[in-house]
């Protein structure tokens, strides 16, 4: 209780260096700004109470969480669904998909009044969160409130592991007030363990990620792309860039184009506040751009900048190889899957920490090519553009790759089943 005491304390006096944090971000991304009382435990209009709450951080977690969250929907029509994110981004993905079947707002900020305001307006009978996403403040007060509450597609990585013990009378008890953890792996659980969780309230129950589908929604997205463009052009996707990884991106491209002039890169920031940014450094390397918001066809151009929400699963089905961007840039690479489910071959840099077990099953199927670690920026476009030009060659290996990729997404399916079973568990 001493070291929740002591963090409580260390949030409120770093409160109005939060609030100007949010305020800087919010001068490229307005929305930071625009719904600042959220942060602050403060739900804008009158929300159902006694339901279930799911917090979903950014647009992954969205994604993740949808099949499972439709499942509640038709399991408990009659309770209320709260979803929250942490970021714009993840809310507009919930809007775009829910509307109005779920209750959205944002996850207050972990301080005492903030989530106490918040519990106190929600008053829900069960709280999920998702990998580590580990609010000690917020888990205290729904443990003194006796609200369930479940970890569910439990994360924790020897990186964080080592991390989190640093913190260990901090962390310890927040995991230990969950009724259920629910892990990725095995190799989760023991971490988690390892951290002072309960062994008899942990279990594995697969990852909630593989349990992702095609549905009417991107059909009619993938629709609408392909109206806009060309035919008989070949089609490299580089998703969730991050800065660094388009300058790698783009010198990889440049090279690639003496041998096949006709590739048209698809290029998508994973932050919208990066869009103007990256469509100058397009301009600086002497390509030309189109733009998706414009809402024009592709003719000549070099590059198509998927600068809008929502549309990233349907562009990879229209891709003939994807890269995924934080792999390059020490982020930890984003999710592989999704192009996996339309049997794309896929390419990553060398650090996919944050998909480790992902990247296990894949590497283990041959469903995926990861590039060795390289220090330097040319030696990664070097090898990007190098293996993209093997793939480009040699058409049989980049479709039994797409092909090795989906059947990893459909043997490990399941773990939403497994979750609402576990939910169910707990409502009853």
């Amino acid at each position: 209780m001493f070291a929740l005491f002591i963090y409580r304390i260390i949030l409120l006096l770093l409160l109005p260096i939060i609030l100007l944090a949010l305020l800087f971000r919010s001068i490229s991304d307005p929305q930071y700004r625009q719904r600042l009382s959220e942060r602050l435990g403060f739900i804008p209009k009158p929300y159902q109470k006694n339901g279930i709450m799911i917090h979903a951080a950014s647009v992954g977690e969205v994604i993740a969480l949808t099949p499972l969250i439709e499942q509640l929907l038709h399991t408990y029509p009659e309770l209320p669904i709260t979803l929250t994110t942490f970021t714009p981004t993840g809310s507009a993905q919930v809007q775009k998909h829910f509307s109005s079947r779920v209750q959205h707002c944002f996850l207050p900020l972990d301080l005492f009044p903030c989530t106490q305001l918040f519990l106190s307006r929600l008053q829900p009978k069960l709280i999920i969160f998702m990998e580590t996403e580990l609010w000690p403040n917020l888990i205290n007060q729904c443990a003194n409130k006796q609200i369930k509450l479940l970890l569910i597609n439990g994360r924790l990585s020897a990186k964080s592991m080592k991390n989190y013990k640093k913190i260990t009378p901090l962390m310890t008890p927040a995991l230990n007030h969950f009724d259920t953890i629910l892990c990725q792996s095995q190799d989760n659980l023991t971490n988690f363990l390892q951290l002072g969780a309960h062994n008899d309230r942990c279990c594995v129950s697969g990852n909630l990620k593989f349990d992702i589908s095609i549905n009417a929604n991107i059909l009619d997205k993938q629709a609408q792309l392909t109206t806009l463009l060309p035919e008989n052009r070949p089609l490299w996707l580089v998703a969730s860039t991050h800065q660094g990884d388009e300058e790698i991106a783009l010198a990889a491209f440049k090279h690639i184009k003496t041998l096949f002039p006709t590739l048209l890169l698809v290029l998508v920031p994973r932050h919208p506040e990066r869009f103007n940014s990256v469509e100058k450094l397009c301009h600086g390397y002497g390509f030309t751009v189109v733009k998706r918001s414009e809402n024009i066809t592709v003719k000549g151009q070099d590059i198509w900048l998927l600068d809008t929400l929502g549309e990233l699963m349907a562009a990879y089905s229209l891709a003939d190889i994807v890269t995924m961007g934080g792999s390059f840039s020490h982020i930890g690479g984003h999710n592989p899957l999704e192009p996996a489910l339309f049997k794309k071959p896929i390419v990553v840099g060398s650090d996919m920490s944050n998909f480790t077990d992902v990247l296990t099953q894949l590497t283990q199927h041959h469903g995926i090519v990861q590039l060795p670690v390289n220090e330097t920026s040319t030696g990664q476009s070097s090898q990007l553009a190098q293996m993209i030009i093997n793939l480009l060659q040699d058409t049989p290996k980049a479709t039994l790759l797409g092909k090795q990729a989906h059947q990893v997404v459909m043997n490990n399916q399941g773990a939403s089943e497994r979750t609402l079973s576990q939910i169910q568990e707990l409502i009853s």
